[in-house]
């Protein structure tokens, strides 16, 4: 079973608040003169059209010009931060909500228990192990022992289903290419060599034979980091030989596919692979490995839908599949002919968007409804068992197990409570309190409530909106509006640390749930892909009037932020309505979408986003929106902080370059326009406690400074 290292919750443990100082923001921060950025003279002809590029050469990552421009930039930035009066202020107070002892689910291997923890402001977390509930602990992997400053991360361990051997994944700097150490989990003896240039992949062990893995042929020419890759390929590494003789399994030039992963049913009787030329909708192969001369089957033979196996009980094969079912359904079939005309309905679809697990031999249905869990119990009938009663409204995870686990861990979170770990009892659904943080902060104090606004075509879209109790609504508050809008990713609540710093000041946080994600399912993703992604900076716009008109804040007083999908949707809402915000925080944002498609694996965008390439009406849909391109000359726009970092090879940075190159070009005003670098870093997975909290701190202090907010200073 694939265990996940990142919780997706923080929680936090402060000290009593004893003292409490006010300090300003200065009114003569100064930004220094931008870097000279040289304009070029690229012209593009996309069916007529010409399009000027002239920030172009700062797609060369590796040139030493880029070099150059990076560290000019981040000085500009480094000294306008430095000035700002409580930003060490800012620091000091994250630090102190960091530095608790956290603690994650357990997961059982073999004869251990293993989990994560954190003993409060390492870089990293560390996995520990111990035998049984009452057994010694120890260390089994840490990771901030990799490297020096705490910038190379665990990004995956998969244990053998004996828990004899373990292999695990380590990413450098950030970067989406690993490279895979297999160790022998009794002694913690490195088995065989370190398998390199492994990206995009999950780690499927066959016996104690061997691993399934996925990868790409890294770049011959060009950077590694920014070179557009294609043909992802499954492979088999058996032990003990080298990488270079590993079986190609699926993929490469006779089926070429973007994303290929595999992986094998509980009983390791079946291989299971998915193949995908985007990022939504795949086909599913299965192949029988208990005959050495079996092929693969075809299941689904299309990339219209979201397919995947659960499970098998013997020839039986149970599905999760999105086809005739955009909320998702669970099925069942035979192997023997496991075509979708032979499936039979065992969880059918609903109003609610539906993930399903399994653990105990039971199927554990989640249900999203207006982004808030519900979850329910069935039999491997399809037979309702039980409601699980969660402790209250907000995201429950981890439903998940071996067939003869008798108990599992999930865990719940909402925007006003940290994450707390519950042991259910799979027989009985009886549910305990097995971990809860430590905290000394009146939580009470907070709520967070949802609500429904209306977006420009009419349609009705969530936003749930945190903040102190008893917050007066007369237009102050300092704000910041969170969203993402795509990919068929739901936004569900969950704790953060940073955003206490922004609610102890006074502050609403907003998390508007936009056409594009999977809230609702894939009606509502497809609602906000390729000719309907303007949907999406709609929805946007409209929870920010609805902030406004409902005196939660107001343009001056209103930041808005996302990263990666989210950091396209920032930078195209600035540029549609830079009236509308004070801040803006666009974050490895898809910038310039002309060409995304040119770098990595971005290519595989293309079912949200379309390509300039489709044809002359996509492109003039992606031009008119596309960020990079949308910048006017001579308009005063938010204050903004570009964030990005040197070893993105998901989002390249070249996108953050670019776009930040023409703001500080067209912007006017005294709006500062800023771009931070983060170096050693990547997409966001992995990064060090120390480069986050600097990273917030500088947020913080930035959408402080310019909103002009009196900072209390609590201790």
């Amino acid at each position: 079973m694939k265990k996940i290292l990142g919780y997706g919750i923080l929680v936090f443990s402060i000290t009593a608040c004893q003292q409490e100082k006010t300090i300003d923001s200065k009114t003569d921060i100064s930004v220094k003169p931008y870097p000279t950025s040289q304009k070029g003279t690229q012209q593009d002809n996309y069916f007529g059209t010409l399009v000027d590029d002239p920030y172009r050469w700062l797609e060369d990552d590796l040139s030493a010009d880029t070099k150059n421009w990076i560290k000019a930039e981040n000085e500009v930035t480094d000294d306008y931060l430095s000035q700002i009066p409580y930003r060490e202020q800012i620091r000091k107070r994250l630090e102190n909500l960091w530095n608790y002892e956290k603690e994650g689910a357990p997961f059982k291997e073999g004869e251990y228990i293993y989990y994560y923890k954190n003993n409060g402001l390492q870089n990293q977390h560390v996995l520990y192990r111990k035998k049984g509930e009452d057994g010694t602990e120890e260390v089994f992997l840490d990771p901030n022992k990799f490297s020096d400053d705490g910038t190379t991360s665990l990004a995956g361990v998969d244990f053998s289903k004996d828990g004899s051997l373990v292999a695990y994944q380590i990413s450098e700097g950030g970067s989406d290419w690993r490279k895979v150490i297999i160790l022998n989990a009794e002694d913690k003896s490195v088995v065989g060599d370190t398998l390199v240039d492994v990206k995009f992949t999950g780690l499927a062990w066959k016996g104690n034979e061997g691993i399934y893995y996925s990868s790409y042929d890294k770049p011959k020419e060009g950077s590694a980091l920014s070179a557009m890759t294609d043909q992802h390929k499954l492979y088999f590494h058996k032990l003990n030989t080298p990488q270079n003789t590993d079986e190609l399994v699926f993929g490469g030039p006779t089926t070429p596919r973007r994303y290929v992963g595999g992986y094998l049913t509980e009983d390791e009787r079946f291989l299971v692979v998915t193949a995908a030329n985007t990022t939504s909708g795949n086909e599913l192969y299965v192949k029988d490995l208990t005959n050495p001369t079996s092929a693969f089957v075809t299941v689904v033979d299309n990339m219209e839908k979201n397919h995947t196996i659960l499970d098998n009980d013997g020839s039986k094969l149970l599905i999760y599949t999105e086809l005739d079912a955009p909320n998702g359904r669970v099925v069942q079939t035979e192997v023997a002919n496991p075509t979708p005309s032979t499936w039979k309905n065992l969880i059918p679809e609903t109003e609610n968007v539906l993930s399903a697990s399994l653990a105990g031999d039971k199927i554990f249905a989640t249900y999203l409804k207006d982004a808030i869990s519900q979850v329910k119990q069935f039999d491997k009938t399809g037979k309702l068992e039980r409601e699980i009663e969660l402790p209250g409204i907000g995201t429950a995870s981890g439903f998940g197990g071996k067939k003869t686990d008798k108990e599992l861990y999930y865990s719940f979170t909402n925007y006003v409570n940290p994450g707390t770990i519950y042991k259910y009892d799979i027989a009985s659904g009886k549910s305990d309190v097995y971990k809860k943080p430590a905290i000394k902060f009146d939580l009470a104090n907070y709520e967070s409530k949802q609500v429904f606004y209306t977006s420009k075509d009419g349609t009705k879209v969530p936003m749930i909106i945190t903040y102190k109790k008893g917050i007066k609504l007369d237009g102050t508050n300092p704000t910041m509006l969170y969203a993402y809008g795509g990919f068929n990713i739901s936004l569900t609540p969950s704790f953060s640390t940073s955003t206490l710093i922004l609610l102890e000041q006074g502050g609403v946080y907003a998390v508007a749930n936009l056409r594009g994600g999977g809230e609702y399912g894939e009606t509502w993703h497809v609602a906000g892909t390729k000719l309907n992604k303007q949907n999406v900076f709609d929805d946007f716009i409209a929870a920010a009037e609805y902030l406004i008109a409902e005196k939660y804040t107001s343009s001056d007083h209103l930041a808005i932020a996302g990263g990666s999908n989210g950091g396209l949707l920032v930078g195209a809402c600035m540029t549609q309505r830079p009236d509308l915000y004070k801040v803006a925080f666009p974050a490895v944002g898809v910038l310039d979408m002309l060409r995304y498609h040119k770098f990595t694996a971005g290519a595989g965008w293309a079912f949200d986003y379309g390509t300039a390439d489709d044809n002359a009406e996509m492109f003039n849909y992606l031009y008119k929106y596309s960020p990079y391109h949308a910048l006017k000359p001579n308009t005063a726009y938010p204050a903004t902080m570009v964030t990005t970092a040197d070893h993105d090879d998901r989002v390249v940075p070249a996108h953050s370059f670019k776009f930040a190159a023409r703001l500080q070009e067209y912007n006017t005003g005294k709006n500062p326009v800023l771009i931070r670098i983060d170096t050693k870093a990547g997409h966001g997975a992995g990064k060090s406690t120390e480069m986050v909290i600097a990273e917030q701190t500088d947020k913080w202090a930035f959408m402080f400074q310019n909103m002009n907010l009196k900072y209390k200073d609590i201790k």
